[in-house]
């Protein structure tokens, strides 16, 4: 599956539009995490167990992202963007979305 977020990738045209496909999580924060931040806000410097969160979160929304246009009969997600909301104190979503189409090569019927 290529992912991407332009538009077009070059070399390849769209050959059908599948739709919009997405994926998300909502994670909340660990107290033990909490604790470190509040004194890494004293002292300054990355908040890295905040870091990590949000990688995780990042991964999982676009996994589901994925699934969902394989679902479709995709081969790629173009344009894809990224949104971020809490939900309540303490949890944030991570919302992935794009548009899932099929692509082929410009001088092929099919991208491999």
């Amino acid at each position: 599956m290529i992912v991407v977020n332009i538009e077009s990738i070059p070399g390849t045209r769209v050959v059908s539009v599948k739709g919009l496909v997405q994926g998300n999580t909502v994670r909340a924060k660990h107290v033990g995490k909490d604790i470190a931040a509040g004194l890494k806000n004293i002292v300054g410097g990355e908040l890295k167990g905040y870091t990590e969160l949000l990688v995780e979160s990042r991964q999982e929304a676009v996994a589901r992202m994925i699934e969902q246009a394989q679902a479709l009969g995709a081969n790629a997600i173009v344009n894809v963007r990224f949104a971020t909301s809490s939900i309540t104190a303490g949890a944030s979503e991570l919302y992935a979305y794009g548009t899932a189409v099929v692509l082929a090569k410009v001088d092929d019927e099919a991208l491999a």
